[in-house]
């Protein structure tokens, strides 16, 4: 089986990387990525030089030679992790946004439509759907679950999704999409909220928490997803798109406060500021469907993983240690 990954040098590309080598190890892996702030070549520093590994660096918007590689390679498997996606830069700076989001999946698209046999999945968002209240916490997304973005994010995100449906429909691609919440794990960009916390609070800098910090999300770590999207991969029907959470609703400063206590380090580290424009309230996600047709379910409890992914920033200073003037430029200007 040939594979290419594309967004492979980022976090959840990464890791699926490591997960997919580890678990298929006569596959051959190409990991096509643009390397943007938020992707490190280093990631990838086991396979560099393996045999049955291939790095291009490239843009998905270059179609022709996106085209060019898929034959070149002979690829048999598209998972596209390629993306903008913090919420925060999509408010400042939507153009990229629209450019790899939604331009970048059009040209991957066109390039499977040239190479019929090729199988893509496409990685999307649960923010697509936008905002469930608080009030109800037994409402959760499905598959079933109306669009309603409501940030240039996933404004970008929900595009890209009707466009793989559209080619699904109207040129019988073979893809399948998921719609997973919000992933952590090691090797994440720390502008993201937990590693952001974690390396704050270890270098004993204030934490930026927006509005009342009450803001749920349904946290699933990265080991999970790259298990969730094997399993479409394995079992899912194609045309189909599944939802895939960790169980792991919890408000963003139970979050912030838990990564503290594992730390030891003092909540006079929280410091409250301006929401975030247009933020969402609350997600959760109903993975039933996936469960039901897939057999997934999370490997482990959302506070197992998230004791273990504290522990791993601890120990892999050297991955985040060059990155942090970058990650902390979006929560540096709220606390200004």
């Amino acid at each position: 089986m040939k594979i290419l990954i594309t967004g492979g040098a980022g976090f959840i590309g990464t890791n699926f990387v490591r997960y997919w080598s580890k678990n298929y190890p006569n596959d051959f892996i190409c990991v096509y990525d643009k390397l943007t702030y938020a992707a490190n070549i280093n990631n990838l520093s086991p396979f560099i030089k393996m045999p049955d590994f291939k790095f291009v660096q490239a843009d998905i918007v270059d179609t022709k030679l996106l085209k060019e590689t898929l034959s070149n390679l002979n690829i048999d498997i598209i998972v596209n992790f390629a993306g903008e996606s913090h919420v925060d830069r999509s408010i400042s700076n939507p153009d990229a946004f629209i450019k790899t989001n939604i331009l970048g999946v059009y040209s991957i698209l066109e390039a499977i439509r040239e190479n019929p046999s090729i199988r893509l999945h496409h990685i999307s968002t649960d923010e697509v759907y936008g905002s469930l209240p608080l009030e109800l916490p037994n409402i959760k997304f499905s598959e079933d679950t109306a669009y309603c973005p409501k940030s240039p994010y996933s404004a970008s995100k929900a595009s890209g999704d009707f466009l793989v449906r559209a080619y699904i429909n109207t040129y019988n691609i073979k893809a399948t999409i998921s719609n997973c919440s919000n992933n952590f794990g090691p090797y994440q960009f720390p502008e993201k909220l937990i590693p952001l916390t974690i390396i704050r609070a270890l270098m004993d800098q204030e934490i930026p928490v927006y509005g009342n910090g009450l803001q749920v999300r349904d946290w699933i770590h990265v080991e999970d997803h790259c298990y969730g999207i094997d399993l479409i991969l394995k079992k899912g029907k194609l045309g189909e798109t599944y939802l895939l959470g960790g169980s792991g609703e919890m408000p963003n400063i139970k979050v912030i406060k838990t990564i503290l206590g594992h730390l030891n380090k003092p909540e006079s580290l929280v410091k409250y500021v301006e929401d975030r424009k247009g933020h969402d309230i609350r997600y959760a996600i109903d993975f039933s469907k996936a469960q039901k047709e897939l057999g997934y379910k999370p490997q482990k409890l959302v506070d197992i993983w998230l004791k273990e992914t504290v522990d791993w920033y601890v120990n892999n200073k050297d991955f985040w240690n060059k990155t942090t003037s970058e990650a902390f430029k979006v929560a540096d200007s709220y606390l200004k």
